[in-house]
């Protein structure tokens, strides 16, 4: 379950009916009663206990869906010490990286049994993001991740509260937090490499914005791949992650006779470039090869050409975040620093092929 913004939840709260009188809340002892089974039974039942046998269990479910029964989840946090609940602080769910993480992480933490309270930050600042673990503390979480695709951690001046079970995605804070991410730098070599071996002289690339750590890291591995191959580095361009970045990339190059090759830092950009390739009268792959990242399911496979690009197991990187907040929770330990990185690898398809003989 994912929210937005929550309180302590509560059994379920008194309902007024037309006539103005108020219904009683639903307290354990009802269902318990109507299940014909201890409070203690119930309690159990609510909190996911294995103690209790199959047809026990079914008959308590039964009583708490007849009466509209909802646990206390505050009560049971004062109980338990926990309120089963992982904070997510991200900075832009509009992007393709950004949100199939997030999607991924609220499906492993409703398979732990977790849900997941997102607050978006409007701004890339230290105020708006301990503003943000200050909304989280107030709704009461047991852990945050924080997904975090921007130049801020490195501040010297950046310090998250202190004591707080947490995970960041996509960042730099690998001395001083625990940092989940793919691997970025070998995606792009992997990127590079395949191209440099179809017989193309060198390749091109259009980056993404300079404010994130993920475009950094693709542009420095192009850029590694290329010199040690003793290749020419040509001048890189820069995009924003969208289509309309990639296009207006694309029109440059289309007027470079030397550029075959052009590895793109995300597919969204390199889908531009197919269009703005296509309009100039370069045919992919024919005159020029295209490399994109991510390898969204169904996306990629569907452009013309299909795409070659870096395949991204946004899956995995939500599950290692998932699992590196519980092991803290369940542990009772904060925040180990080092990044733990989710292996890419190179998925060809049609838009990628040796350069012409004239090219050549």
């Amino acid at each position: 379950m994912v929210s937005s913004a929550s309180g302590d939840r509560q059994e379920t709260p008194p309902v007024a009916p037309v006539g103005g009188r108020r219904k009683q809340r639903v307290s354990m002892a009802d269902v318990a009663r109507l299940a014909g089974v201890s409070s203690q039974t119930v309690s159990r039942v609510s909190n996911g206990h294995p103690s209790v046998v199959g047809s026990t269990r079914d008959q308590v479910l039964a009583a708490m869906r007849e009466l509209g029964y909802r646990p206390n989840s505050a009560a049971r946090a004062l109980r338990y010490g926990e309120f089963r609940t992982i904070g997510v602080i991200l900075f832009d769910l509009s992007s393709t990286g950004n949100s199939r993480t997030l999607e991924a992480i609220a499906a492993h933490a409703a398979a732990e049994g977790y849900a997941i309270t997102l607050i978006p930050v409007a701004a890339r600042t230290q105020d708006h993001v301990m503003g943000a673990f200050t909304r989280l503390g107030e709704l009461a979480v047991d852990a945050v991740i924080v997904i975090m695709e921007a130049h801020l951690l490195d501040s010297v001046s950046f310090t998250l509260p202190p004591g707080v079970h947490v995970v960041m995605v996509d960042s730099d804070a690998d001395d001083r937090y625990s940092v989940v991410d793919t691997d970025q730098a070998d995606g792009a070599r992997q990127a590079v490499e395949h191209l440099l071996s179809l017989g193309h002289r060198t390749v091109w690339h259009v980056a993404g914005p300079a404010e994130s750590f993920a475009a950094e890291r693709r542009a420095a591995a192009w850029r590694k791949a290329l010199e040690a191959a003793g290749r020419e580095v040509p001048p890189v361009r820069h995009g924003d992650w969208s289509t309309e970045s990639g296009y207006r990339a694309g029109l440059e190059l289309a007027e470079e006779p030397a550029c075959t090759a052009v590895f793109a830092a995300n597919d969204q950009m390199a889908l531009g470039l197919l269009r703005a390739f296509g309009e100039k009268g370069r045919r992919v792959p024919a005159d020029v090869s295209v490399v994109g990242f991510d390898d969204v399911p169904g996306t990629a496979d569907w452009f013309a050409p299909p795409l070659t690009t870096v395949h991204q197991d946004f899956a995995e990187v939500g599950r290692r975040c998932v699992q590196g907040v519980l092991d803290q929770i369940r542990g009772g330990r904060h925040s180990a620093p080092g990044t733990t990185l989710v292996p890419t690898r190179l998925v060809v398809r049609q838009s990628t092929a040796p350069p012409s003989d004239s090219a050549r």
